[in-house]
């Protein structure tokens, strides 16, 4: 038995390296499931892309598709053509595509088109928010996968309620939290740490790339005066490329937040795991802090991750900068609420998964 395992971007790597680790764990025991793992290339950045794949000791994907960037009917329709081909080339008994990425949703439509099943791994989250290209994303692709392997009880219930029958669907846990949790012990120290003596507990995390964040130069500033006026301490800013032109051209330079380039994945959350709090607009985000047990303020205004909000150490403060500055107050005055960790978010959701699978396809 056969499966394609799908990647295209950075949190596509992270949820795929524990999946590989229990095929290779069913393979020693004796199973005949084997894989090939595809990089559509979705994102092409060598210098991000090859260092999550030796980190998480992902081994040199089977073919990577070069899909490169531009918009997203462009990157999508080069992403179908090429995985039809690489598909045809290469037939499988499964295509298992995850989290909600461009990659996600056109390898989905091409396998079904060709007859092969498809397993999507964190099925069932929703935003609601149809402003957002993932929720498009994860609506196409949950309308004609034919498994389920959900993060949490509500991400099983909205695909109930789609219509979707309870044997196709599986409650497993989190993949990205296995990575999460296998990682800690080797989290590497990053550099930025002795250039800005940084101390544990006593700076925060600023991680933005939604479009209705950083894009709008005048939102952008008004967001960086915020946090940049009620942090009381360092902020971290792992920044991209395109962000860090409107940062330089920001009237009025941050005294308290200090860009970087983006870290590789270990040297984050080595950040992530000594911060007093961290303020994003990144799912995963939301789901490591949870497990760290560390202040999250999310801006944005829904999260198809509300385990993270009714378990974990996230709150979700829209577009208000008011209600920004007053949860970074309770940040720094160690007032936040404290969290738990969200059921079956154990480190194993992958086994299941993997024996799950080998069960289908006998």
């Amino acid at each position: 038995m056969k499966i394609t395992l799908v990647a295209g971007a950075r949190p596509n790597f992270i949820k795929i390296a524990p999946l590989i680790r229990a095929i290779e764990q069913e393979q020693q025991a004796g199973s005949p499931i084997d894989y090939r793992l595809v990089h559509t290339g979705q994102h092409y950045d060598d210098r991000l892309s090859k260092i999550f794949f030796e980190h998480l000791n992902i081994p040199d994907p089977h073919v990577n598709l070069g899909a490169g960037s531009g918009t997203q009917a462009e990157q999508t329709a080069r992403i179908m053509v090429a995985f039809e081909k690489d598909l045809r080339e290469h037939p499988c008994d499964m295509v298992v595509v995850v989290g909600d990425v461009n990659s996600t949703m056109a390898c989905t439509i091409v396998a079904k088109k060709m007859m092969v099943p498809v397993a999507h791994v964190e099925g069932g989250i929703r935003s609601f928010d149809m402003t957002m290209p993932e929720e498009i994303n994860r609506i196409v692709t949950d309308s004609i996968a034919d498994f389920f392997f959900t993060t949490s009880r509500v991400a099983g219930e909205n695909l109930r309620k789609a219509g979707i029958g309870e044997e196709r669907i599986f409650f497993v846990g989190n993949t990205m939290i296995d990575t999460l949790l296998t990682s800690l012990p080797r989290t590497q120290q990053p550099e930025l740490w002795r250039k800005h003596n940084l101390k544990v507990g006593q700076y925060l995390v600023l991680t933005l790339h939604r479009p209705s964040n950083v894009d709008e130069p005048e939102r952008f500033a008004s967001i960086m005066d915020t946090i940049d006026t009620s942090a009381g301490m360092e902020v971290i800013f792992p920044i991209h490329p395109r962000t860090q032109k409107n940062f330089d051209g920001l009237s009025r330079k941050p005294s308290h937040i200090k860009p970087c380039e983006p870290l590789s994945y270990l040297e984050f959350i080595y950040l992530l795991q000594h911060a007093r709090g961290i303020i994003t607009d990144s799912g995963g985000v939301q789901e490591e802090t949870t497990v760290l047990g560390i202040p999250c303020v999310t801006m944005r205004s829904s999260t198809e991750r509300p385990e993270t909000v009714t378990w974990g150490t996230n709150e979700i403060v829209g577009d208000q900068l008011d209600a920004l500055g007053h949860a970074m107050k309770s940040m720094q005055q160690g007032t936040w609420k404290k969290g738990s960790i969200p059921e079956l978010w154990d480190g194993k959701a992958a086994g299941r998964i993997i024996r799950q699978i080998i069960k289908l396809l006998r």
